[in-house]
C-alpha cells in the first residue's frame, strides 16, 4: 500500500433517540440556522416537527430551504447561498439523504465564496472556507454524512459532476435508523446498490498488500447481501436498518481506502446518464457496474476472481480466473435484480440516441478511472453493453 494521511473531522452520533443531541451540537455554532430538506417525507414522518421543536427550544432562528431534488440542482444551491447571506446564517442543518446533504455542502462553500460555486465543480478553483454543516440522515446510501464529497447537477448545461473539499465535511451527523423506517422499498434498494457500488469502486484498485482494506470491503459487501432480503420484506426492522445505515457510512468515509485509490469510473459514467435522463443514481449504478466489470475483466482477472470467491462464494475448482470472475459478475447482477434493482437502460426507456453525448460528458476532464483508464470509445461500448 502507499503512504497515506487519514482525516475525518465529522462527529458521528449513531443510535435510537439521538435527535436530542441537536440541543447540544447546534449551539456550538450559533443561533442563525438554515434548515435544508427535500420534499414532504420528513413532514409526513414527523421528523420535521421534531427538529423544529428542538430548534425552537434552544432559541434558534430558522430559515428554511425546501424542495431539494434527488439530483440536487445548482439553481437550488444558488438559492441557499443567497439565503445564507441575507440571514447571517451561522450553521446549515441538512435533514434528509445524500442529495440534501450534497446540496447543503455546496451551499456551505458557496456562501463563503464571491464567485459561483460551480467554479469548484469545474476545478477552476478550490474552496478556502465554508459555513459549518450538521446533518440528520434519513436515507442510508451515499455516505455523504461523513465525507467531504458532493455531486451537483447543472440543469442548464445538463452536467452532473462530483467535487470535494476538506471544508465540506459535516461538523456532526446524527444517524438514527428509525428515521429511515418510512423510506420506500425502491429507495431502500437504490441506497443499498449505491453503498455496494462505493465499496466496489474502492475494491478495484492496483496496489499490492492491502489485505485488511480488502477484507473490510468484502465484509461490508457480504453484510449488505445478507441483510438486504430481510430488510426489503420488513422495512421497519430496526436491527437491519441500523446495519445498512452503518454500512452506508463506512462505505465512503475514507476508512476502506487508506493507502490506495479506488477506480471511480462507473460513478462518472452513471453521472452522465442521470444528468441527461434524471434517473435514480442507484438504479443507474445497478445497470452500469456489472457492464463496467465485464468490460474490464481482462485487466486483472485475479482481482475479479478474489471478489467472486470471497463475497459470492463461487467455487473456483477447475475454472480459469476469467471464468470465476464472470460468475461473480453474474452473481452481483442476479443479487441486485433479486432485490428489485433494474438491469438494463431500457428499464428507464433509455435507448442509444444519447450515447455519444453522455460519453462526451464523461471525458470532460480527460481519460478517467484508476483501475484502467477509459476514453470516450470505452464508455460508448459500456453504454451499449447496458442497453
Amino acid at each position: 500500500m502507499k503512504s497515506f494521511e487519514f482525516y475525518n473531522p465529522t462527529k458521528l452520533i449513531f443510535g435510537k433517540g439521538k435527535l436530542d443531541t441537536l440541543k447540544t451540537e447546534v449551539p456550538k455554532y450559533g443561533k442563525h440556522i438554515l434548515l435544508v430538506y427535500g420534499g414532504g417525507s420528513i413532514k409526513r414522518s414527523g421528523l420535521y416537527d421534531n427538529v423544529n421543536a428542538i430548534l425552537k427550544e434552544i432559541g434558534a432562528q430558522v430559515t428554511e430551504l425546501s424542495g431539494v431534488d434527488p439530483n440536487p440542482r445548482l439553481s437550488t444551491v444558488h438559492k441557499g447561498v443567497a439565503l445564507c447571506r441575507e440571514n447571517n446564517i451561522e450553521l446549515i442543518l441538512a435533514v434528509g439523504g445524500g442529495s440534501v446533504i450534497d446540496c447543503a455542502k455546496a451551499i456551505a462553500v458557496g456562501a463563503k465564496y464571491d464567485g459561483d460555486m460551480w467554479d469548484f465543480v469545474e476545478r477552476k478553483t478550490t474552496p478556502k472556507d465554508a459555513l459549518p454543516l450538521g446533518t440528520v440522515l434519513t436515507i442510508a446510501a451515499t455516505g455523504s454524512e461523513m465525507n467531504g464529497g458532493s455531486v451537483i447537477s447543472n440543469e442548464e448545461t445538463k452536467e452532473k459532476m462530483g467535487w470535494g473539499s476538506p471544508y465540506a465535511y459535516p461538523a456532526f451527523s446524527i444517524l438514527d435508523p428509525v428515521n429511515t423506517f418510512t423510506l420506500p422499498k425502491d429507495q431502500t434498494v437504490y441506497g443499498m446498490v449505491d453503498m455496494m457500488s462505493h465499496v466496489l469502486e474502492h475494491y478495484f484498485h492496483t496496489e499490492e498488500n492491502t489485505p485488511v482494506q480488502d477484507g473490510f470491503c468484502e465484509t461490508i459487501l457480504r453484510t449488505v447481501i445478507d441483510t438486504a432480503p430481510r430488510l426489503i420484506n420488513n422495512l421497519e426492522n430496526y436491527e437491519d436498518r441500523s446495519t445498512i445505515m452503518y454500512c452506508g457510512t463506512m462505505a465512503l468515509n475514507g476508512m476502506l481506502n487508506m493507502g490506495y485509490a479506488g477506480d471511480w469510473a462507473t460513478h462518472n459514467i452513471e453521472h452522465a446518464v442521470s444528468a441527461v435522463y434524471d434517473i435514480p443514481h442507484g438504479g443507474g449504478l445497478a445497470i452500469l457496474f456489472p457492464s463496467w466489470m465485464k468490460y474490464n475483466l481482462s485487466t486483472n482477472p485475479e482481482r475479479f476472481k478474489k471478489l467472486a470467491i470471497n463475497v459470492f462464494g463461487i467455487d473456483p475448482a477447475g475454472k480459469s480466473a476469467e471464468q470465476v470472475g464472470e460468475e461473480g459478475i453474474q452473481a452481483l447482477r442476479d443479487f441486485w435484480i433479486s432485490i428489485g434493482a433494474p438491469s438494463r437502460l431500457a428499464d428507464y426507456d433509455i435507448d442509444d440516441s444519447q450515447i455519444g453525448i453522455m460519453a462526451e460528458k464523461t471525458v470532460r476532464f480527460g481519460p478517467f478511472g484508476n483501475f484502467r483508464k477509459l476514453n470516450k470509445e470505452d464508455v460508448v461500448e459500456i453504454y451499449k453493453m447496458s442497453l
